[in-house]
């Protein structure tokens, strides 16, 4: 790997996406193709054989780098471990099923690196999702619900491809499902988030790792646990230093 810093990285957690995770990985390299960029792909204790296609294509694919976990820890911390190993200032994350196409990512990218200091984060809207009608009814009453509360802006927090600027993410208080709210986090620190249209696409393989009720049980406490820290921060205005 080329050892000067990259200017974006890229990354991907997956749980048991074989047949996914490779074909994913070469969009990838297809629509960055000709920047200065890395993807890190974050194995989260597969049990299928999602790694070992990953670790096949490194020779393939010299800006592939391909991290493990030894036991199962959720997609946000995936994200986050991906986030850490990440030698670039500006991040994209993508989900791992395939479903969040790879050519709109540097559109992404690249509204961030233009945009003033004050923009943390650019998120995905997903245009046209390709999802059932109980999925994306869920999701309508869901994303609602939580814009009511957080006042955060983002009509789809729900969609995997989002843009942010590393060290501002690792400044967030971490916590599980931490990826679903980004953008109210983004805010709470004093930046602003942007938004653009981004393609959906219909999974090919394996099958969705969540359900409408699993979602549901764990998005209540978090929710909860997001309008509490927005109700303890307090902001300094501009800081001086002398």
């Amino acid at each position: 790997m080329n050892e000067a810093l990259p200017d974006i990285s890229v990354v991907v957690p997956v749980h048991n996406e074989q047949g996914a995770a490779a074909p994913l990985a070469r969009e990838i390299a297809e629509a960055f193709e000709g920047r200065s960029y890395e993807m890190v792909f974050v194995d989260d204790a597969s049990r299928d054989d999602t790694l070992a296609e990953l670790r096949s294509l490194m020779a393939e694919l010299p800006t592939l780098r391909v991290l493990s976990h030894a036991t199962n820890a959720g997609q946000s911390r995936a994200v986050r471990t991906g986030v850490l190993a990440a030698r670039a200032p500006i991040v994209v994350t993508l989900d791992g099923d395939g479903q969040n196409p790879p050519a709109d990512a540097p559109r992404l990218a690249d509204l961030l690196a233009a945009s003033p200091a004050t923009v943390g984060l650019v998120g995905g809207v997903r245009s046209k999702r390709q999802d059932s009608e109980a999925k994306r009814w869920a999701s309508r009453w869901a994303n609602r619900i939580r814009k009511k509360l957080l006042a955060d802006d983002a009509d789809d927090t729900g969609c995997g491809l989002k843009a942010f600027r590393r060290d501002l993410f690792l400044r967030l208080p971490y916590f599980d499902h931490i990826h679903r709210y980004l953008p109210a986090l983004m805010i709470r620190e004093g930046y602003q988030n942007l938004y653009l249209d981004v393609d959906h696409r219909h999974r090919e393989v394996g099958q969705s790792k969540y359900t409408n009720w699993g979602r549901l049980m764990a998005s209540v406490s978090d929710l909860m646990g997001v309008v509490w820290l927005k109700s303890r921060s307090r902001q300094p205005g501009s800081i001086s230093e002398f």
